[in-house]
């Protein structure tokens, strides 16, 4: 097996096991989403996402780590839908 396929094997073995999580606790969605709507009123940056990352990992069963670097492909891809989707929601408005 390539680099390559072991990388992309990681991911979606990763993303799986975030999915059961939200399977088993659907109130982390609606929770992260009311965390990323109160946060990106500020904007988008790096130390807003890492906001939302942090408070989502205080307040609900995800453990995204502070530090961004250390973000898995998961953390980041989550991070990411949470802001379009915000984003795609305020834009209806």
């Amino acid at each position: 097996m390539s680099a390559s396929e072991i990388q992309k094997t990681r991911i979606i073995n990763e993303l799986r096991g975030f999915i059961r999580k939200l399977l088993q606790d659907p109130k982390i969605l609606e929770q992260s989403l009311a965390i990323a709507r109160q946060q990106l009123i500020e904007g988008s940056s790096p130390a807003v996402m890492a906001r939302i990352a942090n408070e989502i990992s205080d307040t609900t069963s995800v453990h995204i780590p502070e530090d961004p670097a250390e973000h898995s492909e998961a953390d980041k891809l989550f991070l990411e839908l949470l802001r379009e989707v915000v984003q795609e929601e305020q834009a209806l408005y």
